[in-house]
């Protein structure tokens, strides 16, 4: 895992952070404290390069049936990073010596109490993943380059805690990519020119 690798550190590393609030959140919570979490954007080191999505379990308390990245809570006594991996580790059984980590992408906070770090990594391509049912109902690669161009997304609009606000939304092979996941990748977007990747 090289190329792919060293593309992409270059291109997050050029990136300036410009990210965006929470499109449902006002990014504020009435008692100032969010939970800290970690995702995993794994990228997967193939020609065309694609990230590991998942599928969260209508029966989970947080973000039911949503399409989620790999990741949770971080515990205490960890950092983004080794929450971000552990979980991947856990949801999907992908081997933490497979994960070669790039950095961590703009803090995001949700509408749902947390304060999310995105950890961005490259992994090989068709490890044999295998889902925890208790947190995956499915998983998915979709296509690096459809996710972070932005003419991809649709914009939509729902009425949420007393205002109209804005989300980003795509279809990608009969799953709903929305809410937090979108908006980590519209941020991860902003920051990777995917010319870098060429």
């Amino acid at each position: 895992m090289t190329a792919l690798y060293d593309q992409l550190t270059a291109a997050f590393e050029a990136g300036h952070s410009r990210a965006i609030p929470d499109l449902l959140s006002d990014a504020h919570f009435a008692d100032g404290r969010a939970t800290p979490a970690a995702v995993l954007i794994a990228v997967t080191e193939r020609e065309a390069p694609g990230i590991l999505l998942t599928q969260r379990p209508n029966a989970m308390r947080d973000h039911p049936g949503q399409v989620a990245f790999p990741g949770g809570k971080i515990d205490p006594g960890e950092d983004a990073v080794t929450a971000a991996v552990r979980e991947a580790e856990e949801e999907l059984a992908l081997p933490r010596d497979q994960v070669r980590v790039i950095g961590t992408s703009d803090l995001y906070q949700t509408g749902t109490g947390f304060a999310v770090t995105p950890v961005l990594a490259v992994v090989p391509p068709d490890l044999d993943l295998v889902p925890n049912p208790s947190e995956v109902e499915a998983w998915f690669e979709a296509p690096l380059a459809l996710l972070l161009d932005r003419s991809n997304w649709t914009v939509n609009e729902v009425f949420w805690k007393g205002a109209n606000r804005r989300y980003l939304e795509m279809d990608y092979e009969g799953f709903r990519i929305w809410g937090v996941t979108a908006a980590i990748l519209a941020n991860l977007s902003r920051r990777i020119d995917l010319e870098h990747l060429k």
